[in-house]
């Protein structure tokens, strides 16, 4: 592995201390803790919120730079990880018009759901531990969208995943949140291969991860430089990595349990920027996608049909935060559904609008319920059920009928469960028999046994 020197252009700098900010807040809280002695809570809240913050004017700043370029990418070679003859994984960060304004609202709002937080979590024994993950989001988070490789992405990505299973069972002590924790832990981990294996593919392809290699051209209107068969292939394999991060079906029944975790993780989390990474991914592989149009075609059943199921499910929740899951995964599918489409400015727009309106909402959810019994006892019982609803145009048997099925989440679960859960585990289960029974054979622990039992028959 091998590092150039740091980059001396202004741009360059700009863009890599849009990375180095989060990383040193990283270091900052985490080193302390782990010697022992932790930071106090306003020094741990206000080192973090310094990072965000200077992470945020970077990014605006990089975001004037590249707007008086046209928007051009600005590649930042920072090394390489190994060249073996014609091939090489290289270290590179790109800014272009997808990468600078995704860093700007990721910063900003990770360094306001800091300042919630800082109140939330007062007197919490996890406090350090939970900006210590809020900092590795961070860090992960601007390390995926800022990639020049599929390389440098995938790592990133792993940061998210890792980050987001571990404040999903940030209070431990509750069984809910560590079976929530390993379900969305599990999720992330099946998907991840989609992206594991089109990093292989790419490699294979072109010789390397860079995106340069590719596609060309300025997004978002680059080329794609693969043939239509391997560009096919890659599609299919990015589609199935972003199903696990934006919950789309049939990957979808963790979000609603996500919310076991600290309502300031469930805003900056499954509100906002987690569960919009597969969308990112999509986005900055567009040529890819273009160039493969059964793959779009794919996208829009996916994303249209878990936006349908999720408006239906969610109608019926009885508790705010599951119903800010559900109405986060509608419009996580419709945005993939968009992408599908061939939209890319849309999608974008789409992503930092939703992010924005949602991660608030979360964040608002304790003190709206407050306000909504202030609201039932002024007016002296519950509010009641709207004027209109769109299920009073639907025959009796039928809303009846997608009531049960609302109830029921759209048998989701159970559909996984018996047809992929079980099974998987009934097939780990004969091999681990099958090896024990191996092993002993090996041993000659089964020979061992029978004569014991042929002796112990006789004394008898």
């Amino acid at each position: 592995m091998t590092i150039t020197v740091f980059p001396t252009d202004p741009v360059s700098v700009l863009v890599v201390w849009q990375l180095v900010a989060p990383v040193a807040a990283l270091a900052g809280i985490g080193l302390p803790a782990l010697l022992g002695r932790p930071l106090s809570e306003r020094a741990t809240t206000r080192l973090v919120g310094t990072a965000f913050t200077t992470g945020f004017i970077a990014a605006l700043v990089t975001l004037a730079a590249i707007a008086s370029q046209d928007f051009a990418a600005h590649v930042v070679h920072l090394g390489r990880l190994f060249a073996v003859g014609h091939h090489a994984a290289t270290i590179e960060l790109v800014a272009d018009g997808l990468s600078v304004p995704y860093v700007c609202f990721s910063t900003g709002l990770c360094a306001l759901v800091n300042a919630f937080a800082g109140k939330y979590l007062h007197r919490e024994p996890g406090f350090t531990r939970f900006f210590i993950l809020l900092a590795l989001f961070g860090t992960g988070m601007n390390l995926m969208v800022l990639a020049g490789s599929i390389d440098v992405l995938f790592a990133g990505w792993e940061f998210l995943g890792i980050s987001s299973a571990l404040l999903i069972g940030f209070f431990h002590e509750r069984r809910n949140a560590v079976d929530a924790a390993l379900r969305a832990f599990t999720t992330y981990r099946i998907c991840d291969v989609g992206l594991f294996a089109a990093s292989v593919v790419i490699h294979q392809a072109t010789g390397s991860g860079d995106f340069e290699r590719l596609f060309t051209g300025t997004w978002p209107h680059a080329t794609c430089l693969v043939p239509v068969s391997t560009a096919l292939f890659i599609s299919v394999l990015l589609v199935f990595a972003a199903l696990g991060k934006s919950a789309q079906v049939p990957f979808s029944s963790w979000l609603p349990r996500a919310m076991e975790g600290p309502t300031p993780s469930s805003a900056i989390f499954y509100g906002a920027l987690s569960i919009h990474a597969g969308a990112y991914v999509l986005l900055r592989c567009e040529s890819v996608l273009d160039a493969a149009p059964a793959a779009g075609w794919l996208l829009i059943a996916i994303g249209a049909g878990t936006a349908l199921h999720a408006a239906i499910v969610g109608s019926v929740q009885t508790d705010l935060k599951s119903m800010l899951a559900y109405a986060s995964m509608t419009q996580a599918g419709l945005i993939l559904a968009e992408i599908g489409l061939g939209w890319r400015v849309v999608p974008l727009v789409h992503v930092i609008s939703h992010a924005i309106l949602r991660s608030l909402q979360i964040l608002r959810s304790p003190s709206a319920m407050h306000d909504r019994h202030e609201l039932a006892a002024a007016l002296g019982g519950h509010p009641g059920p709207s004027e209109w609803s769109l299920l009073r145009l639907l025959p009796r048997g039928v809303a009846r009928g997608l009531y049960h099925v609302a109830l029921e989440r759209g048998f989701d679960e159970s559909f996984v469960s018996a047809l992929f859960v079980r099974p998987l585990l009934a097939t780990l289960t004969s091999a681990d028999a099958l090896e024990r029974r191996w092993v002993a054979f090996l041993g000659g622990s089964s020979a061992d046994t029978r004569s014991r039992r042929s002796s112990n028959g006789s004394i008898q």
